[in-house]
């Protein structure tokens, strides 16, 4: 189980082990804002699993988070279906390919499956017929939090990561 940390200004820091969110909420650092519903049992006491907890104390982050172009990151935007057609996806394909000088960027980078990345070939979607299903882009603000969590997140974490991909 992992919980979602948001700094004191409800922005997403990172992603942590259940265990290390109650030591922040039993530790006063840290004060829980949603339950995951599942209970942890000492000899003493009992604790709700945290899913999201909030820091009472704002922490400065010196860098901005930029998600790194990958193909975890790609499917996780293009949420694991192919561009052109809808199904699963297996490959990464540039919308202009690389060989008539399109870049490695998020921007013409897409999710397909091997089926339409063959289809397409060296071609762009225009000439080959195949119209994309969504415009590629790279990732919003907390796109991070997505990618390096690399399965969907809790249903409570919504909230916070509203427009993350």
């Amino acid at each position: 189980m992992r919980a979602l940390i948001l700094n004191a200004t409800y922005e997403p820091l990172s992603i942590v082990s259940a265990r290390r969110a109650i030591v922040l909420v039993l530790r006063q650092k840290a004060v829980v804002l949603e339950e995951s519903g599942t209970v942890w049992r000492s000899e003493r006491s009992s604790f709700q699993l945290p899913s999201v907890i909030r820091l009472k104390n704002y922490v400065k982050v010196p860098y901005a988070r930029r998600v790194a172009l990958n193909r975890r990151a790609v499917f996780a935007r293009d949420d694991h279906s192919c561009q052109y057609c809808g199904t699963g996806a297996e490959n990464i394909d540039h919308v202009l390919p690389r060989s008539r000088g399109g870049p490695h960027a998020w921007e013409n980078v897409v999710a397909a499956c091997r089926r339409c990345n063959l289809r397409k070939g060296d071609r762009t979607p225009v000439e080959a017929g195949m119209p994309l299903r969504s415009e590629p882009t790279a990732p919003r603000r907390h796109g991070w939090v997505l990618v390096n969590l690399g399965a969907p997140p809790h249903p409570s974490w919504h909230p916070y990561l509203a427009g993350a991909f």
